[in-house]
């Protein structure tokens, strides 16, 4: 009888105890520490790279062979905060294919396609970038110096970069990461 009772406690204690960490994993996964545990909640709900990488114009294998990820050099944003700060008129013109957000500006980890992804076009090369008509560029929104990528933000871009070697055939060699990648 005795050895019961101490089951039945112990059982009781495992209960509770599963119950207040379930609590606490809802209540981190709806407001996730900007450099905490990782929540698979979060990155679930994303939607797939599968989706993000579809675009409403014809994709040709030939059309890319590099990839290059570069920093916002902004601490938060999304598309149209990052064309007003460049100065264009319209978030169309930014000079990149997708974007990254970290939790401030957009869902943590979640892609954003542009119109140049939209419509199969390639960057056009600027004063900061010298890359070819078939890079892939990849706005990762943090600076890299006092921002750095979420744990969802790399993540999602290790997926969204497997995706896109996989279905262009792009070598993982034509990989640019910026020099201050972790």
């Amino acid at each position: 009888m005795p050895n019961q009772a101490r089951v039945a406690k112990v059982l009781a204690t495992l209960l509770a105890s599963m119950t207040i960490g379930a609590i606490v994993l809802m209540a981190l996964g709806h407001n996730p520490p900007s450099a905490g545990p990782f929540s698979l909640w979060t990155y679930y709900r994303l939607d797939p790279v599968k989706k993000a990488i579809s675009s409403r114009s014809v994709q040709s294998k030939d059309n890319w062979n590099r990839i290059e990820i570069y920093y916002s050099s902004t601490k938060s944003g999304n598309i149209e905060q990052l064309a007003s700060l460049k100065g264009l008129a319209n978030p169309e013109d930014i000079n990149c294919h997708f974007c990254l957000y970290n939790g401030f500006g957009g869902s943590d980890g979640q892609i954003q396609q542009t119109e140049k992804w939209q419509k199969q076009r390639s960057a056009i090369p600027d004063k900061t970038w010298n890359g070819s008509d078939k890079t892939i560029r990849i706005c990762i929104i943090a600076d890299g110096k006092t921002t750095h990528p979420t744990d969802c933000q790399l993540k999602r871009i290790q997926v969204l970069v497997e995706a896109l070697c996989k279905k262009f055939y792009i070598p993982f060699t034509s990989i640019d990461y910026p020099s201050e990648w972790r």
